[in-house]
């Protein structure tokens, strides 16, 4: 049975959308990540409103998490104790996007988590004076997780590079890791917006509901790096999807 969360400052979940949120009837919750601005949400908005059409009827639940004073990471780790006391021992699905996929792939390490989406993740060494030869992000909670990164090629807050290196490394951990570039996009990934919706939304539900994932996303995840951490995501990704 599932313990009750302990506490984190300030930290929250968002209403509910998608299942109705009882307990019966959730067979897995996203819980999204918001990066540095409230004013800059970058995908999530319309993310949470696809998961909620695409997922409700499947049990899928999904809560933002607001962070408080304890910071975004333990405001994730605290999210999952919180969402397993509400619903159950249910997969949880950690979605961040900018400084909220860094705390995704960090807080990814509890056993309830089996799948990590990062959105133009903000991490320490693509941040202008990162000190030189400082420890890498680490790797090894991703073992055992679905791990998702997308990124926009034109980033200029957030180097792509840092999360490719990042992906690499992921990948030597752990085999079920793909990357998507996408081309000629910057950080709030808005020229592709749509497409970048319908990947998370395919790789969530494949991950957590069906099993399935669409032809690009099982490429991805089977090719060798780099190949498959530099995948580009096409124009139009989502619109011949399964139903």
């Amino acid at each position: 049975m599932a313990q009750h969360a302990p506490p984190a400052r300030g930290a929250r979940l968002g209403r509910a959308a998608g299942a109705n949120g009882s307990g019966s009837t959730v067979n897995g919750v996203v819980l999204l990540l918001p990066g540095a601005s409230r004013f800059f949400p970058g995908p999530l908005r319309p993310l949470a409103r696809a998961l909620a059409r695409g997922g409700g009827t499947q049990g899928l639940v999904t809560h933002t998490v607001q962070h408080g004073a304890d910071g975004r990471q333990e405001a994730a780790r605290w999210a999952v104790e919180e969402a397993l006391r509400r619903y159950g021992d249910v997969p949880v699905c950690l979605v961040g996007y900018d400084a909220g996929g860094r705390a995704a792939l960090a807080a990814a390490g509890h056993e309830a988590v089996n799948c990590v989406v990062a959105l133009a993740p903000c991490l320490p060494e693509a941040v202008a004076g990162a000190v030189a030869g400082a420890d890498p992000e680490p790797v090894k909670q991703l073992s055992g997780r679905q791990v998702l990164i997308v990124h926009g090629t034109d980033d200029a807050r957030s180097d792509p590079e840092s999360s490719f290196r990042l992906a690499t490394r992921a990948k030597k951990a752990n085999r079920a890791t793909c990357r998507f570039e996408v081309h000629s996009d910057g950080h709030g990934l808005r020229e592709h917006r749509a497409e970048v919706v319908a990947l998370t939304v395919d790789f969530v539900l494949g991950t957590v509901c069906s099993g399935r994932y669409s032809r690009p996303v099982t490429d991805a995840l089977a090719a060798p790096p780099p190949l498959g951490l530099r995948m580009p995501l096409g124009s139009g990704f989502g619109r011949s999807l399964r139903g």
